[in-house]
């Protein structure tokens, strides 16, 4: 048994990890919330000047029109279904992509202080992702054997 199944077993189910994976759900939603609003109505999220470089970026991404509403649309999916205890984990999983984009375009945009709370919602998300572990284990596990059978199937018919 791996460190990571070690230390799942051990808090998996304890009363103050599942009041903390709440917690962190509720937040990670709350987060998406009013930025995902804002973009869904078709707003500007921002409304710093075009000629700074931050302004600049957001303007670009405002002006694609359907894209904008898009990322706003997806950003309130995700916080809905984080909030729902059967969805909870496909949740973690879209939101992850989401929270990398941000974090880097943050860090790569030199944002002030916003690279700090997007690393910290990164952190929370891997959280979220790591709590369901045994789910995420199955998952990936039987997709990663079906796929290397289809692989060694269609290798060993090539050679046939």
């Amino acid at each position: 048994m791996s460190f990571l199944e070690k230390t799942h077993k051990k808090i998996y189910g304890k009363g103050v990890f599942i009041a903390f994976t709440w917690l962190t759900r509720i937040l990670l939603a709350i987060a998406f919330m009013p930025s995902g609003f804002t973009k869904l109505v078709g707003n500007r999220f921002t409304s710093i000047s075009v000629e700074d470089p931050v302004g600049f970026f957001f303007e670009a991404i405002y002006q694609t029109g359907w894209y904008w509403n898009f990322l706003g649309a997806t950003q309130l999916l995700v916080a809905l279904l984080l909030l729902i205890p059967r969805t909870s984990f496909l949740a973690s999983l879209l939101y992850f992509p989401i929270i990398i984009n941000i974090f880097l375009m943050v860090t790569s945009m030199h944002f002030t202080g916003t690279p700090i709370v997007a690393g910290l919602m990164l952190l929370g998300n891997i959280y979220l992702i790591l709590w369901d572990y045994n789910k995420l284990k199955k998952s990936f596990l039987t997709f990663f054997k079906n796929l290397t059978q289809q692989l060694l199937f269609k290798i060993v018919n090539l050679w046939l």
